[in-house]
């Protein structure tokens, strides 16, 4: 059974993964780099399954566990965010309608429950499993407390999730096996967006552009352009020709979208002006735009200093 049939496009991470696992040679930490949405947490996954069935020749039960994340020899640690005492993922935040300025981070609580996690044997399998999803985030009291852990992991591999090694300490990464995760080209883009039911997605050159090769990015962008109200998108679509229409432009992105969305509008921008017009300049500042934004400066502010210089330019 090919337990990497459902991975497309990462023929040298899928080789490599095998070839550990073929020769008895799994490390006890792994690095998964490369960008978000290529298929690095996938592969994870399917990793699991394929160490996990060494010991269980129930491949059915041992997928099954694994959909419910209650495998009692896997943990799964994702960024959090902290409220009243306790810690919540993105997802549970969302669902919880907490709002957070700042991005969620994985903290040493959690790295603290990674060891209390593998204090104990495995129960079902030959080895204990934790996957770090996004270990750039880690606060550096985390990434220092978790080094210890990785110099005595005893009978555990864990398996970090990161865009970049430079992302993470050099400590870190010097333990760890490198597994790397390449974009995708556009044949392996429009079979992943068919497959999981988004060929829709090809008809938007903008949105594909966003993306740069990851399907995850253009499911994430596409999705998000569903919520922005059409009319504003199309007034954006070429840049005011007017301070009065500046002005206006600003106060309706600032009235209709928040934080996350604004910066996603960025990101639209740039490659939308920069099919349509081809000028630096709009695209640098944009980028200004975005890096203010991320300072949580006042939006409607950035903005209108932003279309205004465009008026200039102009």
């Amino acid at each position: 059974m090919d337990f990497f049939a459902p991975l497309i496009g990462q023929t040298q991470a899928v080789e490599l993964l095998k070839q550990a696992v073929a020769k008895d040679r799994i490390a006890p930490a792994y690095l998964f780099v490369g960008s978000p949405g290529i298929g690095r947490s996938l592969a994870a996954r399917c990793f699991l399954e394929l160490l996990f069935s060494q010991n269980n020749k129930d491949i059915a039960v041992v997928k099954s566990k694994l959909e419910k994340s209650n495998h009692p020899d896997l943990l799964w640690v994702q960024p959090s965010y902290q409220h009243q005492g306790k810690l919540f993922s993105a997802k549970e935040a969302a669902e919880k309608g907490l709002k957070r300025k700042a991005p969620p981070i994985i903290r040493l609580e959690q790295i603290r429950e990674i060891t209390e996690f593998l204090s104990r044997p495995p129960l079902e399998t030959s080895r204990n499993i934790v996957i770090l999803e996004q270990a750039e985030t880690m606060a550096e009291s985390a990434a220092n407390a978790l080094l210890k852990t990785l110099e005595e992991p005893g009978k555990a591999t864990l398996i970090l999730i990161a865009p970049t090694p430079d992302s993470i300490l050099t400590t870190l990464v010097s333990r760890c096996q490198k597994i790397p995760f390449y974009c995708l080209d556009t044949a392996a883009m429009s079979q992943v967006l068919a497959l999981s039911g988004h060929s829709e997605i090809l008809n938007h050159p903008t949105v594909i552009s966003i993306a740069a090769g990851s399907p995850g990015k253009a499911i994430e962008a596409y999705e998000q352009m569903q919520n922005i109200p059409l009319d504003l998108l199309r007034s954006c679509s070429q840049p005011p020709k007017t301070y009065r229409s500046a002005l206006e432009l600003a106060k309706q992105i600032d009235k209709a979208l928040d934080n996350e969305a604004q910066l996603w509008l960025v990101d639209y921008l740039q490659q939308s002006y920069w099919q349509n017009l081809r000028q630096p300049i709009i695209i640098q500042q944009l980028e200004k735009t975005r890096k203010s934004l991320l300072c949580y400066a006042q939006p409607r502010l950035v903005w209108e200093c932003m279309f205004l210089s465009l008026v200039v330019s102009r």
